[in-house]
């Protein structure tokens, strides 16, 4: 692998509007993103990290909140008139896989927070580990919750946590600049209005290769059978000679989605945000 100069690259998008229901700065988007980001920095403690900021029509003082925390030799900002979602996040894909400061890359978003000092076991699980492609800061309670989550799993234990494979995740997580290229296709669909639950379950192939889920979805669960169809339209040709991509979460969780109906299980995230 070559040398380079950071351990990390981040894309971080931001949107000056609230998403959700966030269990703090429910009306201050300003708030809510001084929170977040603060926890990421103090999350990554001593790592090297280089940023790229997309700020999608975002006020002026979007910027500064990003100067007040980051040195400005390592970051850089990309400037959008309100695209929108699917289109941050190709700018996300593109950024990464046009930049040499890293071979790990990180998709962020604004409404995350991150426990202190952790983000380097992301790191180090997927450099000390074979078969770990995407990792994942947040144990997502539909893991436990959503019947779409009853599988076997893999666990691995390593460093303060345990591990487990994930079918799916949010637009949050880490990988390596080669694997990305490797499913730049799959990530791509996002734009061409797939579900994030379609692409991962295309690139993790659980449930969308049994047909026998997609006659139990018509009954129980339309919503799925959406899933399942934009899965096949978006990507059937990774479904059906493409690689089978391992996705894993940290148990328990490096960081939560700032969704007070999702908080990550069995942490008292009032405490933590208390003390930020």
């Amino acid at each position: 692998m070559i040398e380079t100069k950071y351990d990390l690259s981040v894309a971080y998008r931001i949107y000056p509007k609230v998403s959700k229901t966030p269990p703090v700065f429910a009306d201050d988007k300003y708030k809510l993103s001084e929170l977040c980001l603060k926890s990421f920095i103090n999350s990554l403690g001593t790592l090297k990290v280089k940023f790229w900021i997309i700020l999608d029509n975002c006020p002026d003082e979007y910027s500064g909140l990003f100067k007040k925390y980051i040195p400005t030799d390592d970051l850089e900002f990309v400037k959008l008139p309100g695209v929108g979602n699917s289109e941050t996040f190709t700018k996300q894909i593109d950024l990464l896989l046009g930049q040499i400061d890293s071979e790990y890359v990180y998709f962020a978003e604004d409404d995350y927070f991150y426990l202190p000092d952790m983000f380097h076991e992301l790191l180090e699980f997927m450099k000390n580990n074979n078969g770990v492609h995407f990792v994942s800061p947040y144990n997502h309670p539909d893991y436990y919750e959503y019947h779409i989550h009853n599988y076997k799993y893999e666990v691995k234990p390593f460093l303060e946590r345990h591990w487990r494979t994930g079918a799916t995740t949010c637009m949050t997580f880490l990988t390596t600049k080669n694997i990305l290229l490797q499913t730049e296709k799959t990530f791509r669909t996002y734009a061409r209005k797939n579900y994030d639950t379609s692409l991962w379950l295309s690139l993790t192939k659980y449930k969308l290769l049994n047909p026998l889920n997609l006659l139990k979805y018509i009954f129980i669960d339309k919503r799925m059978v959406k899933v399942f169809v934009k899965g096949w339209i978006h990507n059937g040709k990774q479904l059906i000679f493409g690689k089978k991509w391992k996705l894993w979460v940290p148990l328990p969780s490096i960081a939560t989605h700032m969704d007070s109906k999702h908080l990550a299980p069995t942490i008292d995230w009032e405490q933590h945000f208390d003390k930020s």
